[in-house]
């Protein structure tokens, strides 16, 4: 089943009652109240600093495996709640991950570049861009990626896909709404990975002590077109705004809905999310040796 998003951007009180998010919105001409069934909730973004959510909500929401977003200042997403015990086998799991060898952690990486410019390409090749290069790229990924192929296929990538832009955090547009989806996306990914008992902090590459979600950064990688062909279509084909507004969000955070073949399955995102995740945890276990990535339909 698609799970369904809520944003919350103006002042609201969100309580349970009989196994719905009650929802009171103020406004001038009184107090509006919906309801929406728990089980059916995926995402609650929360973007006003007047939003009070009860703690029988939150904890009603995380047992149904809901992520809880809360956005800053800026609005931008800067914390994410997840449940602390997400499957009933995780601390085998913990151990299958942590110890897992070197050698599987290069190949995995491996096939997470592959399938990263893979779904790049899909993108220039939807909007008519060249694309015959990433072809090249990606049939030259080595174990590990020594050479850097992922740094050289996004250089090219970017170039392709936006003349003159620079991807860059604090960049110019519509580097603002990359970080934005990017963010939401990297929320649906740590949802996936806990789900699937695993520890989002230990990586196959990404290795920072400072990043809580090294695993998350690594495992996202190949979902990012599917925010970038997004962004693309709102500032170039749409003319929608380069910054954040209702309109812009809303359309990032159709992300979660948006079909992907898994193999040959066709499933949402966010649905077809925690088959990678699995297939991940086969690899760490032994059971398999393929992760099974999206592709960008």
């Amino acid at each position: 089943m698609i799970k369904k998003t809520l944003y919350f951007g103006n002042p609201a009180y969100l309580s349970l009652k009989n196994k719905q998010l009650v929802i009171r919105l103020k406004h001038k001409e009184g107090e509006e109240i919906q309801t929406r069934p728990i089980e059916d909730i995926g995402i609650v973004i929360l973007d006003n600093s007047q939003i009070t959510i009860t703690h029988n909500a939150i904890k009603s929401l995380q047992k149904n495996k809901a992520i809880i977003i809360s956005c800053d200042d800026s609005h931008m997403p800067f914390s994410i709640l997840l449940p602390l015990y997400a499957h009933t086998e995780q601390t085998l799991r913990y151990r299958y991950q942590i110890k897992a060898s070197e050698p599987l952690k290069k190949n995995l990486w491996q096939q997470t570049v592959i399938a990263k410019i893979n779904n790049q390409l899909i993108v220039l090749k939807k909007i008519n861009k060249p694309y015959k290069k990433l072809e090249y790229l990606s049939k030259k990924v080595r174990s590990g990626d020594p050479d850097n192929i992922e740094g050289q296929a996004a250089k090219y990538y970017w170039n392709a896909l936006i003349e003159g832009f620079v991807r860059d955090r604090f960049g110019a547009p519509p580097n603002e709404l990359l970080n934005y989806g990017y963010a939401v996306l990297r929320a649906i990914v740590a949802r996936a990975i806990v789900s699937s008992g695993l520890l989002p902090g230990i990586g196959i590459f990404h290795k920072n002590k400072y990043n809580p979600f090294c695993l998350v950064d690594d495992i996202m990688e190949p979902f990012r077109p599917f925010i970038d062909i997004l962004v693309y279509d709102m500032y170039i084909n749409k003319g929608l705004a380069s910054f954040l507004n209702p309109q812009s969000k809303k359309e990032l955070l159709s992300v979660a809905t948006i079909d992907a073949k898994y193999g040959k399955r066709k499933s949402p995102l966010m649905v077809g999310m925690n088959i990678t995740t699995a297939s991940l945890t086969a690899c760490f276990m032994g059971k398999k040796r393929k992760i099974v990535y999206p592709e960008l339909i």
